[in-house]
């Protein structure tokens, strides 16, 4: 097959990707606490919102699940109405955590440049590496599907969960060719396998095309990617506006960046976005926001807490229907982590934005994409300095004032406790000496 000829010189780019990551990692715990119990990802499954209310949203979902026409993103109730017998799992960020951990680990074994971009998914840089993997070729996996299936294999082995594998000469290439058939496959996307591979796909495949976009661009016949790919540019442009209608003819014929960046880890800044299977608009707002901007506040204090940083600027962005980004910030007197406080500040910035008198929903926007963030980091110093000032009453008209509670006192030892047991004793310092 001549797309494995490649020279030493050539990019090979692949990307990773969980199998339902979140629902997985949550099989696999519930198989270690009760063995002998029955493998989620075998039945009708899904995780997100609260298990007892039933709300929220569904962040991740079984294969049988989406059997039953259930997507990421949707009302937990609407799921269920779906399919009654669907079982329903909390979140557990502990336990995801540390298969991340373990599965990025693998792809360092291989690879020193691995990009991180979600818990559960990574691009890696194979280039120029045939020679140091030849003894894994054979001639059913020549280079670079042989590393593709030793990584897939041992993950599956050595983890219990499975990944799909996507392999190309760009990013964009080996996110859409993971993101075939699954799961536990790999498979291959080179710019010469675009046309019997990419372009008869829907024009909704295409990554970066959200729902929106595909329905204005089936309106006007404009069905597959490839139908997009062999349209002229200036049209899309005159459809979607420059920057959507640059953004889909160049992906439509496979053009993406090929650098692969190892800076996950030493962030200036911590950002979560979620591309939304339905579009936000002022109806649905007030009813979704909230459980998504819960998600992604999470998502962020959990990397912050991870490498025990806090950040002093929170931010909101959005991308609308036409691609175009918009965001909000705000700085803060004491710096911050705690998801909570993220989720407070984020609520805040999302209904400026998108409420506020000149909100983009005022102006007859939809949103795509939502997006939380927390920038200008430091090591907590200061944030350990307004730790007491936060639990302390802040008058001082009587003793009574300003004492502070039994109830307060006992709020103050469990976070105290807390904060010790994750991060050591010394983490709590006196403020002044």
């Amino acid at each position: 097959m001549n797309e494995f000829n490649q020279s030493e010189n050539e990019k090979i780019i692949f990307h990773i990707d969980v199998n339902s990551a979140f629902l997985s990692w949550s099989a696999l715990k519930k198989l270690e606490e009760e063995p002998g119990s029955i493998d989620l990802r075998t039945i009708p499954s899904a995780v997100g919102g609260d298990v007892n209310s039933r709300h929220g949203i569904i962040t991740a979902k079984s294969i049988p699940a989406k059997k039953y026409g259930i997507v990421t993103g949707e009302p937990v109730i609407k799921a269920l109405q779906k399919c009654p017998k669907l079982v329903m799992v909390p979140s557990d960020f502990a336990t995801y955590r540390r298969y991340s951990h373990a599965f990025i680990d693998i792809l360092k074994k291989y690879s020193p440049l691995v990009e991180q971009v979600s818990v559960d998914e990574a691009y890696v840089d194979f280039s120029g590496t045939r020679n140091l993997y030849r003894h894994l070729e054979t001639s059913e996996h020549p280079f670079p599907l042989s590393i593709a299936y030793a990584i897939k294999d041992e993950v599956k082995n050595n983890l219990g969960f499975t990944v799909n594998v996507g392999i190309s000469n760009n990013k964009l290439l080996a996110k859409m060719a993971s993101d075939f058939q699954k799961p536990d496959r790999v498979h291959t996307l080179f710019p010469e396998e675009i046309p019997s591979k990419m372009w008869p796909l829907p024009i909704r495949d295409l990554f970066g095309c959200g729902k929106a976009t595909a329905e204005r661009l089936e309106s006007i016949g404009i069905r597959t990617i490839g139908d997009a790919a062999n349209s002229e540019l200036t049209f899309l442009c005159s459809i979607l506006g420059e920057n959507g209608g640059k953004y889909i003819y160049a992906s439509a014929n496979g053009i993406g960046s090929s650098n692969v960046s190892d800076e996950y880890d030493d962030a200036k800044s911590y950002s979560n976005e979620t591309t939304l299977s339905y579009d936000l608009n002022a109806d649905n707002y007030d009813k979704d926001i909230g459980g998504i901007l819960k998600w992604l506040s999470e998502s962020v204090s959990r990397r912050l807490k991870r490498d025990n940083v806090y950040g002093k600027t929170v931010t909101v962005s959005v991308k609308t229907g036409n691609f175009k980004r918009h965001s909000c910030q705000m700085g803060l007197e004491s710096s911050i982590n705690d998801a909570d406080k993220i989720l407070k500040h984020a609520k805040e910035l999302a209904d400026k934005l998108l409420l506020g008198d000149n909100g983009l929903f005022i102006k007859g926007e939809v949103i795509r994409l939502v997006g939380v963030g927390v920038s200008k980091m430091d090591d907590g110093s200061f944030h350990q300095l307004n730790l007491f000032e936060d639990i302390m009453p802040q008058t001082s008209e009587s003793v009574k004032e300003s004492s502070i509670s039994e109830e307060k006192r006992k709020k103050l030892d469990a976070m105290t406790q807390k904060l010790t047991s994750a991060y050591g004793k010394d983490i709590i310092k006196k403020g002044l000496k």
